[in-house]
C-alpha cells in the first residue's frame, strides 16, 4: 500500500529525510516536498531524483507563507503524515494541519512555547503527534530510556543518582584559537550557548545558565568537554523527578572551544543581544565545514541492592553516510532519521494524541528499521 508523506521545509534536513524515505522504507511511498522557496524545492526534488535508485513519486508544493493554498489543500488531503522540518516558529501551524487533514505528525524542534501549544492543540486528536524527535532533543533522550531500564532491570533499583545526555556535531578536524567548525546552523549554536538549560538536582528540576556545568570526558579513547546547553532534555527532567538526583543535557565540544567561547562572552556582560553578538562573531571568525562526525553519549549511573555504585552506558560515533555514491553529512542523517522513525511508529496505526521522548518504546525504536541502519551498535 502506498503511503503518502508530506515533507514541510525541504532544506538539508527535508532532503535528507527524503531520500532516506524513499531508499529504505518497506512500503511504497508517495513523497511531497513543501517549502516556500521554489528554488528550494526544485534543488530538493533534483537531489532526491540524482541519488535515489528507486522510482516512487516525489512532488513539490509551493506552500503560502501563511495560511494555506489550493496546492497545499490537494496534498493533505488523503496524507499519512506530516514531517516537520520547517523552522521551529512554524510547529504550531504545521501540526493544525495535519490535525485538520487527520495525518500524523513528528517534529524537530526544541522550541518549549511552541512545543507547549502542540500538546494542548493535539491532546484529543485521533491521530498521534510525536514532538522533538531528532538528534537531541530526540535520539539521545530515548537511548537515556532504554539505559534507565537497562539499568533497573539488572540492578534492581529505580531510583539513580545521575542520567547523562551528550551529543555532539563536529568537524572531524578543528583549529585554535576556536577549535570548532560549523557543521549545522550557526544560529542554532549560538542560541544553545544563551537560553538557560533545564536539569534535575537533588530529585528536582531547576534551570540552570548555559555554559555553567563543564566538564572533561572520555569516549573511545578520545578527550572531549562537555558543558550544558539548552533544549536537548525533552520531556525527561519531568519524567525523572524523584527518580533521578541528577540529570542534564550537555553539547560536546573538541578541547579548548569553550574557553574560546568564554572569552567572546566575558566581553559582553549581561548584553540582551548577546545571541546575536554570538553569532556574528561566530560567522567571521569560524569556518563552515562539509567534513562532519556526530558523537552520541548516554549514562545512568547508581547503586545496586548491594550498594555497590553502578553505571551503564552507550557511545555513538557516526560519520558521513554513502548512499549510490553520494555523501550526506553526519548531522544529516542523525537528525533526520529519528524523525523517520517516528514516522513508521505513527504509521503502524498504535499511537494517537501526543508522544513525547519519554512515552516512546526504546528498544523498538532503537532497533527499527531506520535507526538501526545509522546508530549501529
Amino acid at each position: 500500500m502506498v503511503k503518502k508523506i508530506f515533507i514541510a521545509g525541504s532544506g538539508g534536513i527535508g532532503e535528507a529525510v527524503a531520500l532516506l524515505l524513499r531508499e529504505w522504507a518497506e512500503f511504497e511511498t508517495h513523497i511531497i516536498l513543501g517549502d516556500v522557496s521554489e528554488k528550494n524545492l526544485f534543488k530538493a526534488q533534483e537531489f532526491v531524483a540524482r541519488n535515489s535508485s528507486k522510482t516512487s513519486k516525489v512532488e513539490t508544493v509551493l506552500m503560502a507563507h501563511e495560511g494555506t493554498n489550493a496546492a497545499m489543500n490537494a496534498a493533505f488531503e488523503g496524507g499519512d503524515v506530516l514531517l516537520d522540518c520547517s523552522p521551529g516558529g512554524q510547529a504550531p501551524r504545521m501540526a493544525r494541519y495535519a490535525k485538520d487533514f487527520k495525518m500524523h505528525y513528528a517534529n524537530l524542534t526544541e522550541y518549549v512555547a511552541e512545543t507547549d501549544e502542540i500538546m494542548q492543540l493535539a491532546k484529543d486528536a485521533e491521530t498521534g503527534f510525536v514532538l522533538q524527535t531528532g538528534l537531541a532533543p530526540g535520539f539521545i533522550n530515548v537511548l537515556a530510556m532504554s539505559l534507565y531500564n537497562k539499568f533497573v532491570a539488572q540492578f534492581e533499583n529505580e531510583t539513580v543518582e545521575k542520567i547523562g545526555m551528550k551529543v555532539g556535531a563536529l568537524s572531524a578536524h578543528a583549529h585554535q584559537p576556536h577549535f570548532y567548525g560549523f557543521t549545522w546552523s550557526p544560529i542554532g549554536v549560538a542560541t544553545e550557548y544563551v537560553k538557560p538549560s533545564r536539569v534535575i538536582r537533588d530529585f528536582q528540576i531547576a534551570e540552570m545558565p548555559a555554559l555553567s556545568d563543564r566538564e572533561i570526558i572520555v569516549i573511545g579513547g578520545r578527550t572531549y568537554e562537555a558543558d550544558l546547553t539548552s533544549g536537548g532534555a525533552a520531556d525527561l527532567p519531568d519524567f525523572f523527578t524523584a527518580k533521578s538526583k541528577r540529570l542534564d543535557y550537555k553539547t560536546l565540544r573538541h578541547v579548548g572551544h569553550y574557553a574560546w567561547v568564554d572569552g567572546v562572552i566575558r566581553q559582553f556582560p549581561n548584553d540582551e543581544n548577546l545571541p546575536k553578538i554570538l553569532l556574528d562573531k561566530f560567522l567571521k571568525e569560524i569556518p563552515a565545514l562539509e567534513d562532519d562526525f556526530v558523537l552520541v553519549h548516554a549514562s545512568v549511573e547508581g547503586f545496586d541492592k548491594q550498594g555497590t555504585r553502578r553505571m551503564v552506558e552507550k557511545a555513538y560515533f557516526v560519520e558521513p553516510l554513502e548512499i549510490n555514491g553520494h555523501f550526506l553529512r553526519a548531522i544529516q542523517t542523525t537528525t533526520a532519521i529519528p524523525l523517520i522513525e517516528s514516522a513508521m511508529m505513527l504509521l503502524s496505526g498504535d499511537y494517537k494524541g501526543v508522544i513525547l521522548q519519554s512515552q516512546i518504546e526504546p528498544e523498538k525504536f532503537l532497533h527499527g528499521n531506520f535507526v538501526s541502519k545509522i546508530y549501529k551498535s
